[in-house]
């Protein structure tokens, strides 16, 4: 955890671009059967992907250099975005996101990408910061079944837990192999994450079934329009890979 990591004054432009960006989710949600996509629910839970397409806000943000000197220490010279989405958990609903891996949604090689989660909001054990289940980073992507409406998750519980709360402002992060997940939120206002991840140079993700046999399919993770490079040879890119 790095309490923190930002001030107030570079969260704001983030916050109110990703703000604007929820309000159009869950408005999409609001037409849906249920208010459900997937395991997205009005009241419930809201993805917003792809922050750094719309918002410039969120692109520049991306390439902070907190960002890259965390790619730096922990995946190696040449590092890019991989993910971005802002996860919005509402008080309507409250329920858990189950334990899972980041590598359990979408299989990428290498396995061992970063997640930064960064507190939009401060983030609690009531209103649903992450949970970490310790040491299992070290397993590999494990085997995940899917739980409806919750998402795909590992196991239901672990002995050996440790809870991970954050101000507003700092970042929570881990392994995309590290199972965590994060609690339901009983208070009575919207806990705000934005999560960021980063990927070495020439990562791939791979489509198919590991039970049915090979990849059918290797996609190489370097999307020009938002996977962009955020360290090339050791130097950031800062603080926008495209100006």
């Amino acid at each position: 955890m790095l309490e923190n990591a930002f001030s107030e004054e570079e969260l704001a432009p983030v916050i109110a671009a990703i703000d604007e960006l929820e309000v159009r989710t869950d408005a999409f949600l609001g037409q849906m059967e249920n208010g459900r996509v997937s395991i997205a629910e009005r009241g419930a839970i809201t993805f917003s992907l792809f922050a750094v397409l719309a918002k410039q806000a969120a692109r520049s943000f991306a390439a902070h250099i907190v960002f890259a000197d965390l790619c730096h220490d922990l995946i190696g010279p040449n590092a890019r975005l991989y993910h971005d989405q802002a996860v919005y958990k509402k008080p309507e609903k409250p329920r858990r996101f189950p334990w899972h891996q980041d590598n359990g949604y979408t299989f990428v090689m290498p396995q061992q990408y970063l997640t930064c989660w960064v507190a939009l909001t401060d983030a609690t054990v009531d209103n649903g910061c992450p949970q970490v289940a310790r040491g299992l980073h070290q397993m590999g992507t494990l085997l995940h079944h899917y739980v409806d409406p919750l998402g795909w998750e590992i196991f239901e519980d672990y002995p050996d837990v440790a809870n991970a709360p954050v101000g507003k402002g700092g970042i929570v992060v881990f392994s995309s192999l590290s199972p965590h997940l994060t609690g339901p939120n009983t208070t009575d206002s919207v806990r705000k994450a934005y999560i960021l991840q980063y990927a070495p140079e020439g990562a791939e993700v791979l489509l198919g079934d590991p039970n049915q046999g090979p990849p059918l399919r290797r996609n190489l993770a370097n999307d020009s329009q938002r996977q962009f490079p955020l360290l090339i040879d050791g130097q950031p890119v800062y603080p926008d890979p495209l100006l």
